[in-house]
């Protein structure tokens, strides 16, 4: 890191983030997140900024014979790390046992590092942490989808002639699990109904699949559905 950069380096350290910071946001617009391209791009010119500050403020003097203060110019980036750790926690989401946002955080946390490294001169550290980044936002994707994993939803069902062992034995062989958590009972008539936990396994959305649906509609009045628990980025 150069304790006098030119102009022309600080205006490439700051293209090279911004040029970062909007590949990566691409990638949370297309999926919607709140925190998108123009998000991700000022999270990481503010980090190259910062870190361009640090390296032009090196050179000063930071204590003289009749001064307290300790000037530690390097602490000033470690702040914006700190302070993206906040913006970060107000992208996590959860509803009850549903949490979200938790990609876009780390994609924040990870642009603020990239950012440092570009304003900080180490521009083949910034390349690869923006390489990497991609690979895993894009590619690894891709992977993601493709593990098998558990999801839970709860299911009211009404009165159908349907217990909750019978239930239970319908569903297994399509790979389900159904476990009868509780009765309670509905509107001035006080209708029964029955809520079950079902889960299953795979590499799909947490959306109830139509053919669970069509099998729990046969046997009762499917009256609520909620999915209960699945984390996404």
């Amino acid at each position: 890191m150069p304790l006098n950069p030119s102009w022309q380096e600080i205006l490439l350290r700051l293209l090279l983030t911004l040029i970062a910071g909007a590949l990566i946001g691409l990638n949370r617009e297309a999926h919607g997140k709140a925190a998108g391209l123009r998000t991700t791009i000022l999270v990481g010119l503010a980090a190259a900024i910062s870190m361009v500050q640090a390296n032009l403020l090196l050179s000063v003097g930071g204590k003289t014979p009749d001064s307290f203060a300790v000037m530690d110019v390097l602490r000033f980036p470690l702040g914006v790390l700190t302070g993206v750790g906040f913006i970060g926690g107000g992208t996590i989401l959860r509803k009850g046992d549903l949490v979200s946002g938790v990609t876009t955080a780390a994609t924040l946390w990870v642009m603020t590092a990239i950012g440092l490294a570009f304003g900080g001169g180490q521009l083949w550290l910034g390349f690869a942490g923006t390489l990497l980044s991609l690979v895993t936002l894009l590619a690894l994707k891709w992977v993601d989808l493709r593990i098998p994993r558990e999801h839970h939803a709860m299911v009211a069902l009404g009165t159908g002639g349907v217990t909750a062992p019978d239930l239970a034995a319908i569903l297994k062989p399509l790979g389900y699990e159904a476990r009868l958590a509780g009765t309670d009972r509905l509107g001035r008539a006080g209708a029964q109904r029955f809520v079950f936990d079902v889960s299953w396994t795979r590499p799909e959305p947490s959306e109830l699949p139509p053919a669970l649906l069509a099998t729990l509609a046969q046997y009762g009045d499917v009256e609520e559905i909620r999915i209960s628990s699945e984390t996404t980025g």
